[in-house]
């Protein structure tokens, strides 16, 4: 990502490509908007259209309208699908219900994450596999290699979809104008195909913000007629469009990890805080169970770190990879987010630190910030909860 001012919020870093980035179907969209464009993953994409401040106080308190359509599509189809992804995967796929969604990762053979997924089960035997736009690659490689021996097809339907995400407590109002799918039957981490506006779409009940909403696969060619019917139908509810660096403040007040941060292939799902996904009692064998088994058993008895919520008592942001200290000035453990909260008022961050100062209420933990301890308050995750 661009480098922003030291006190304004970043998104997500990601490395440039040598190519020019691909631009997704609402880029002429964002162009007209204004938009703060950058390079993310590969691809050209909003950081910001205006103030990132308010766009994220507008997913807060109204809704707010998001291009995702960098993120990484692949198809898995067949008999065998669910045998596949129970294998390639740490979770437990292949009992999902149709119609269901599920949050997992997939991990190397030591058990290092190489990206975390949603999954959703379309039928019996198909499954759409949501990868990071920038592990989507690595993500469609690991499951072809995989799926040898499977009675599965491993897809890439990186350029069959657009997707398009609406988020915030006034969304399921706006988009009820535009579907006649029952949305308020539509649970969290469902989807079901439907019509929006006229379109076909999947209309899935996720998203990444800490809110309530939806985000929506649909032809690359309905982007922009689904955009604009959605600003349209949002328009007296205060809809704003929103770019990746309120994505990245919001996901982080709700404690949702980001790979490349908290998430990396040198961390297990334990050592995130994420074991949950990981599956050991699924029958048969899959890739990095003998590793994770280990990791499970580490984490029960003496984890190494512990991924915890800090809150400056100060104005200084904390950064990725500053140091955090104890009273004496001895390392223990590193950021891994930070930004200033619009929510809360002040700099907070996620950090990886040692168990013994992980409680919330540790006395004397601070972050080392260009040479300079600012003390900061440890406190649970996540920094933000919606009420339900």
């Amino acid at each position: 990502m661009t480098e922003d001012t030291p006190d304004a919020p970043r998104a997500p870093r990601t490395p440039r490509t040598a190519h020019a980035p691909r631009t997704t179907a609402l880029g002429a969209v964002h162009r007209a908007l204004g938009a703060t464009m950058t390079d993310f993953a590969g691809w050209s994409m909003p950081l910001r259209y205006g103030s990132e401040r308010a766009e994220h106080q507008a997913v807060r308190t109204a809704a707010g309208l998001f291009d995702l359509s960098h993120m990484g599509e692949v198809t898995v189809e067949g008999p065998a699908a669910g045998d596949l992804l129970d294998h390639a995967l740490v979770g437990r796929l292949g009992a999902l219900r149709v119609g269901r969604a599920r949050y997992t990762m997939i991990c190397d053979a030591n058990g290092g994450i190489l990206d975390d997924l949603i999954v959703y089960r379309l039928a019996d035997d198909t499954y759409l596999v949501v990868a990071n736009a920038a592990n989507a690659a690595t993500v469609l490689a690991a499951l072809t290699e995989r799926g040898a021996g499977f009675d599965a097809n491993v897809r890439d339907d990186r350029d069959a979809y657009a997707l398009l995400a609406v988020q915030g407590p006034a969304s399921p109002a706006i988009l009820g104008r535009l579907t006649d799918a029952d949305l308020p039957g539509l649970k969290y981490y469902t989807g079901l195909p439907g019509t929006v506006a006229g379109r076909r779409a999947l209309i899935a009940r996720t998203g990444y913000t800490g809110e309530d909403g939806f985000e929506l696969f649909c032809a690359p060619g309905d982007a922009e007629p689904l955009w604009h019917a959605l600003t349209e139908a949002g328009r007296d509810d205060g809809l704003v469009p929103c770019g990746l660096a309120c994505r990245d403040t919001l996901r982080l007040e709700a404690g949702m990890p980001l790979y490349g941060n908290e998430l990396t292939t040198a961390t297990t799902p334990f050592d995130a805080g994420l074991g949950r996904v990981v599956k050991l009692d699924k029958p048969g064998d899959f890739v990095g169970r003998g590793p994770l088994e280990a990791a499970a058993a580490r984490a029960a008895s003496h984890p190494p770190r512990t991924l915890v919520g800090l809150i400056a008592r100060g104005r200084r942001v904390p950064r990725s990879g500053y140091p955090v200290v104890d009273a004496s000035g001895a390392v223990i453990g590193e950021v891994t987010s930070g930004a200033p909260s619009p929510t809360l008022g002040r700099p907070i961050a996620m950090a990886y630190v040692s168990p013994e100062h992980a409680a919330p209420g540790t006395e004397g933990v601070g972050v080392d910030i260009r040479g300079t301890v600012e003390p900061h308050d440890v406190v649970a995750l996540p920094f933000y909860a919606r009420a339900t």
